[in-house]
């Protein structure tokens, strides 16, 4: 009796036809001087994708989840994109505070912010300019556009809103199991 390999067979035609459609849009990406995993950037209006790169760092150092990986975070930081677009006063706020970041952390690491290894270093960072209004107001976005995703939802065990199934008294209200039955 012959075995089977219960693996996936790929076959060197099917695997021709997938590198050919996969290399012009990785040409194309680390031609801009990004990586494939970049590539969103590019599609800036109004930053530059290196300053959407370090406004997404700075959202992932302010508000850390390993287990969010980092479309979540894109997804987050790609409207302030639009805000400078349409508000030169929004680009010039974005611009200086990513400038600034950069400065202190060429400054102390001789690198941009997003290219400082170590999270306890940004952190450090950005403690030396949250009294600044682009530090309060990218921290107050993100509150809401991070944690707005339905689909990030059931990775923090919410369920979604309640209210247009009757609310949590039959849902969950009484379904905590660490505290002692009286």
């Amino acid at each position: 009796m012959r075995e089977v390999d219960p693996r996936r067979q790929v076959s060197r035609r099917n695997f021709l036809q997938s590198a050919a459609v996969a290399a012009p849009a990785a040409a194309l990406a680390t031609g801009a001087g990004l990586s494939v995993d970049e590539a969103w950037a590019d599609t800036a209006a109004a930053l530059s994708p290196a300053e959407l790169k370090t406004l997404v760092k700075v959202a992932r150092d302010i508000y850390p989840h390993d287990f969010l990986a980092d479309v979540y975070y894109i997804t987050a930081v790609k409207p302030w994109d639009g805000k400078a677009a349409a508000d030169p006063a929004v680009k010039a706020m974005l611009s200086e505070g990513v400038g600034r970041l950069d400065a202190d952390a060429r400054s102390r690491h001789k690198v941009p912010y997003a290219q400082v290894g170590w999270e306890a270093d940004r952190v450090r960072l950005l403690a030396g300019i949250e009294h600044t209004d682009f530090f309060k107001k990218i921290r107050s976005d993100l509150v809401v556009s991070l944690y707005n995703q339905p689909e990030i939802w059931p990775k923090f065990g919410y369920e979604g809103s309640s209210a247009d199934k009757g609310g949590y008294i039959d849902r969950g209200f009484n379904d905590i199991d660490w505290l002692p039955k009286v």
